[in-house]
C-alpha cells in the first residue's frame, strides 16, 4: 500500500498543481549564464559553458579598462609637468632679459669713445656713446614720427597711473658732416612737438657753427608689425632704415642719437634714446604656473580623491 502511494504521489501532485505548470520555468541571465527554476530549486544548465566562456571574457575586459585608466592617468599628468617646465624656463628667460637691459643701460652711461667707420665694429657698438666734431646740414632734415617725448622725470611721476598724456611730435634726423673723419653721418637731434616740426618755427635751434657732439650709436631696424611703411616722398619716416635714409641725404648709413647735452634753446630736445627690449616674460610666468596649478588640482581630484569631474 505504501509503495502504491509513493508511486501515485507525484502524479497526484501534478494534477493538483494544474496541467502544464510543471513545464513552466523561470529563465534568468546572470553575466550571460542561463539559469532555470523548476520543481524544487535553481539548476544552472550551462555551468560548464559559463566557466569556459563568461569568466575569461570578463577578466579580459576588466584588464583592458584598467590599462586604459592607467594610460589616461599618467598621460594627463604630463600637462601640469609640461606647464611647470615652461614656467621655469620663462623665469630663466626673464632673468636673462633683465641682465641684458641692465648691460645696455650701463653701456649708455659709459664714457664716450671716438666714432669708428668700420661697419663690423659699429655692429658691436650699439648704445655705446661716441664723440664727433662737425656741423649740421639743416637743408636735408628727416622726420621720424610719431614719437613721444622721452622724459624720465615725467614717467617717474606718472608711474602706476592708468592713463598718461605724453607730448606727441617727431624726432628730427639731420645730416652731420664730421670734419675730422671727412664723412657725413645721420644724427637724431631729438624731439620736437607737432607745432615745431617745420624748421622755420625753430630757427634759434638751427645751429650753424662747428660743434662737438656726443651721442649713442644706433643700428638699422626692421619694420615691426602694424608699423606703416616709410613714405620717402612725404618725408615721413616711421622706423630707422639707414640705407634708405643714406640714399636720400647722401650720408653714410651711420646713425647716432644725440644726448641731452646737445639740446639748445628753441631746438630739438636731445637724449631720446630709449632702451626698448621686449620683456613680457612675467606674463608668461604667471600664465604657465597658473595652468600648472589648475591642472595639478584637477588631476589630484580625479585620480587621487576619485571625485567625478
Amino acid at each position: 500500500m505504501a509503495a502504491l502511494v509513493l508511486r501515485a504521489g507525484p502524479r497526484l501532485l501534478r494534477e493538483r498543481r494544474g496541467p502544464g505548470r510543471s513545464s513552466q520555468c523561470l529563465i534568468r541571465t546572470f553575466f550571460g549564464c542561463r539559469l532555470t527554476k523548476g520543481g524544487s530549486g535553481l539548476v544552472q544548465k550551462t555551468k560548464d559553458v559559463c566557466l569556459r566562456f563568461c569568466r575569461p571574457g570578463g577578466s579580459t575586459a576588466a584588464a583592458g579598462t584598467s590599462g586604459e585608466d592607467a594610460l589616461l592617468k599618467w598621460g594627463l599628468l604630463l600637462v601640469p609637468l609640461t606647464t611647470f617646465a615652461l614656467g621655469t624656463w620663462q623665469v630663466q628667460r626673464r632673468k636673462w632679459k633683465l641682465d641684458l637691459i641692465a648691460q645696455l643701460a650701463s653701456r649708455i652711461r659709459a664714457d664716450p669713445i671716438p666714432l669708428t667707420l668700420d661697419p663690423m665694429e659699429l655692429k658691436e657698438l650699439e648704445y655705446r656713446p661716441v664723440q664727433v666734431r662737425g656741423r649740421f646740414d639743416h637743408s636735408r632734415e628727416l622726420y621720424l614720427l610719431p614719437r613721444s617725448l622721452l622724459d624720465p622725470e615725467r614717467e617717474a611721476r606718472e608711474a602706476g597711473r592708468i592713463a598718461s598724456h605724453p607730448e606727441n611730435g617727431a624726432n628730427v634726423i639731420t645730416p652731420f658732416y664730421c670734419t675730422e673723419l671727412g664723412v657725413t653721418i645721420l644724427v637724431n637731434r631729438g624731439f620736437v612737438p607737432k607745432n615745431k616740426l617745420k624748421p622755420e618755427t625753430r630757427l634759434k635751434g638751427q645751429i650753424e657753427d662747428e660743434i662737438d657732439l656726443t651721442g649713442v650709436v644706433r643700428l638699422t631696424e626692421k619694420r615691426k608689425p602694424f608699423v606703416p611703411e616709410n613714405n620717402i616722398e612725404k618725408n615721413r619716416w616711421h622706423y630707422r632704415d639707414l640705407e634708405a635714409m643714406a640714399r636720400v641725404t647722401g650720408a653714410e648709413p651711420i646713425f647716432i642719437d644725440a644726448d641731452f647735452r646737445s639740446t639748445v634753446p628753441g631746438g630739438p630736445i636731445g637724449g631720446q634714446t630709449r632702451v626698448s627690449l621686449r620683456n613680457e616674460h612675467m606674463q608668461y610666468i604667471v600664465t604657465w604656473y597658473g595652468l600648472c596649478a589648475a591642472t595639478s588640482f584637477l588631476w589630484y581630484k580625479k585620480f587621487i580623491q576619485k571625485v567625478p569631474l
